[in-house]
């Protein structure tokens, strides 16, 4: 099965497994949970869960676990971006080709939503169905609570709003912007990509290989999304785009221009695969994941 198969095999499992999540009738407000539907299933490649499915196959991990694993992290990737999306933030209207949830609903629905959201994530987490051993469970909680909390995902867009709305600092330099992405964005992959070592309990070595090839996977990532917001097509993107250099806001393609940028990401797809040597054959489709970085178009 080749890498386009695969994604879409983990975004079928992962969309069926938030489908029953998310079902209305587990006593939750309906307006609550719709909004918490719309932001959670309206499309999306489901890279980060096709990442933590990928890295259960290098140990043979059942499916089971696997599934949680990724359906929990893609509650929290949605939850953040139903609050990136508000006003307060980022402003944005449009996300995955549909209206944002705060547009569709409200604001405050769309706070409530993403509250939600990330709690459900650790729900699920906790319970046996994420791993049989509750030391596996207890482990991996604490590994997406920092990859999401204060010193990943959350303070990485802290630093991001600080230098958009206040000009903290007043010119970001190349290893700001590095720091900024690799919380706000690198973070989530990063644990993604450790996850499978982890419900396998995988030796520590092996551990730190996947979590190397996340660092560099998820700066990859960033860059190509930079390079998408600058010169992407919004209907193929599916979310507004040239919006970062209307902002001002702080980018490496911003910073350095296209071609140098390019550069960077050419040299992190570099240091992602290499990461992956000692695996050899068994990571090709995390690899191939890695060279996408270059070429995706949305």
């Amino acid at each position: 099965m080749g890498l386009e198969a695969r994604m879409a095999a983990a975004r079928g499992s992962v969309d069926a497994t938030l489908q029953a999540w998310l079902a209305a009738d587990q006593g939750v407000p309906e307006r609550l949970a719709a909004a918490m539907r719309h932001g959670a299933l309206a499309g999306g490649k489901r890279f980060r869960p096709f990442l933590v499915f990928e890295s259960a196959a290098l140990f043979r991990v059942a499916n089971e676990p696997a599934v949680t694993v990724a359906a929990a992290l893609e509650c929290v990737h949605a939850y953040s971006l139903v609050h990136d999306d508000l006003p307060a933030m980022d402003n944005d209207r449009l996300r995955r080709g549909a209206p944002t949830v705060w547009a569709a609903f409200d604001e405050w629905t769309a706070i409530l939503a993403g509250d939600a959201l990330l709690t459900l994530a650790f729900e699920k987490l906790a319970e046996q169905a994420a791993h049989p051993d509750a030391s596996v469970r207890v482990t991996l909680i604490g590994l997406l609570a920092r990859a999401a909390g204060r010193a990943g995902m959350v303070g990485g867009q802290a630093l991001d709003l600080a230098s958009d709305k206040r000009g903290e600092p007043a010119s970001p330099d190349a290893a700001h912007i590095r720091a900024v992405q690799a919380m706000k964005t690198g973070a989530l992959i990063q644990f993604a990509c450790v996850a499978g070592a982890v419900l396998a309990g995988a030796p520590m070595a092996q551990r730190q290989a996947l979590s190397a090839y996340g660092d560099a996977l998820g700066l990859a990532f960033q860059i190509s999304d930079d390079l998408l917001d600058a010169e992407g097509d919004a209907q193929i993107v599916g979310k507004a785009t040239a919006k970062d250099a209307a902002a001002g806001k702080a980018t490496l393609v911003g910073l350095t221009g296209a071609a140098m940028a390019r550069a960077e990401l050419a040299a992190a797809v570099a240091r992602a695969c290499a990461a992956l040597a000692e695996f050899g054959g068994r990571a090709a489709h995390l690899t191939d994941a890695a060279r996408l970085m270059v070429s995706r178009k949305s």
